[in-house]
């Protein structure tokens, strides 16, 4: 609901829901067994296959997918407060949460000045590199409308809560008896992790992202990676169900699915080689 929100204020006629839907779901599933954040490129994909090819469309989604992450900030600084004042938390983690919330303000203050730049009205005009900042600023729309943003916002926020509840019931499951802010920091501390994608799922890394500071609240280290398995397990199943049932409703393959970010790139106005050669036009 939250990036529908942002796409329809990015693309004339907006696209049902169904559809949207389909595509965030074939994203989740890219996120969940391929590395890299290339689940970001294939949801582009294949929502861009609906619409007119040679019009910028995939760079104005990928504006869509910028603008829809940078909303994460808001929830993410509510968290960050409550354990901060709750939480038994680490200091290794009190640097990472303030330097991902640093970054996060950064990002948003980038986005909501480039959704505000007005459009060059003949994009023909332009050199390649103007025309594809210009059509991803597009998709940043929503930070022209202030109504749609806070829409945008809330169902964001109201994903995070989902997500914070999981988190908890999974503790439960493991018979883990800590308390919800603990819950709220392995949610935060799962989000570090997966920053930067280093193999698909960061695998390991998020384990012991999650276990080591379940160690201040009596929870065995052994007891907390498990934990984190079965979390990643969970999070894993939803993203691989729902993606591959909307992948086969899309006529995809998951051979297909592997080529999506090849394909989104190649859509774009200039080839990613010329952006880092070009000169300013």
């Amino acid at each position: 609901f939250a990036w529908r929100t942002v796409v329809d204020q990015a693309v004339s006629p907006p696209f049902p829901f169904g559809r949207v839907f389909s595509a965030y779901s074939v994203g989740l599933l890219g996120n969940a067994v391929l590395p890299g954040r290339v689940g970001e490129l294939a949801r582009v994909a294949v929502l861009s296959r609906h619409m007119q090819r040679g019009r910028g469309s995939t760079a104005t989604l990928l504006g869509t997918v910028f603008a829809h992450r940078v909303f994460d900030l808001f929830p993410a600084l509510v968290l960050i407060a409550y354990v901060l004042m709750t939480a038994d938390i680490p200091h290794w983690a009190v640097t990472s949460l303030i330097l991902v919330a640093g970054a996060g303000v950064v990002l948003f203050a980038f986005a909501l000045v480039g959704g505000r730049i007005r459009q060059h009205p003949a994009l023909h005009e332009l050199g390649p590199v103007r025309r594809l900042l210009s059509t991803a600023r597009q998709g940043l729309g929503v930070m022209r409308s202030p109504f749609a943003a806070v829409v945008a916002i809330l169902f964001q926020s109201l994903g995070w809560f989902f997500q914070l509840v999981a988190v908890w019931a999974t503790m439960q499951a493991f018979e883990i008896d800590a308390p919800l802010d603990a819950a709220a920091l392995v949610l935060l501390l799962m989000n570090v992790a997966t920053v930067f994608p280093l193999w698909p799922g960061n695998i390991g890394l998020l384990q012991a992202a999650v276990a080591l500071p379940l160690v201040s609240y009596g929870v065995a280290y052994a007891r907390g990676f498990a934990y984190g398995l079965g979390l990643q397990m969970v999070e894993a199943g939803v993203g691989i169900g729902l993606g591959a049932i909307f992948l086969a409703r899309e006529g995809l393959s998951f051979a297909t699915l592997k080529q999506m970010p090849e394909e989104a790139e190649a859509e774009l106005p200039v080839p990613a080689a010329t952006l880092e050669t070009a000169e300013p036009d």
